[in-house]
């Protein structure tokens, strides 16, 4: 396996736990409305600055989340949660691009 796909080892498994973990915590609409909209951006976010300050600009991540999520969206949500695949991508790379940012400024 190259170097890069180690690297992205942890933050996957992060993605996973945030996409297909969390959403049992949510026992009514609210909390899910809470959970898709605060708190799995937030993980989303900050695991994607954490990879990018560690280890530069990579599009596998946000390819890798996109794919991750999808299936989700047959096993929690419904089809109209699709967006939120596109959302949780364009997250991820906004957080690679700050976190690469502070990986050139070391």
């Amino acid at each position: 396996m190259p170097h890069n796909l180690i690297t992205l080892i942890p933050y996957v498994v992060i993605l996973g736990i945030n996409f297909y973990l969390l959403p049992l915590l949510a026992k009514n609409t609210g909390a899910a409305m809470l959970l898709m909209l605060c708190i799995m951006p937030l993980v989303a976010l900050g695991s994607a600055i954490m990879y990018g300050t560690r280890n530069g600009f990579s599009l596998i991540l946000p390819t890798l989340a996109f794919i991750l999520f999808f299936p989700t969206i047959f096993l929690y949500y419904n089809p109209s949660a699709w967006i939120y695949a596109i959302i949780y991508t364009v997250i991820i790379l906004a957080g690679l691009v700050i976190g690469t940012f502070l990986y050139k400024k070391r």
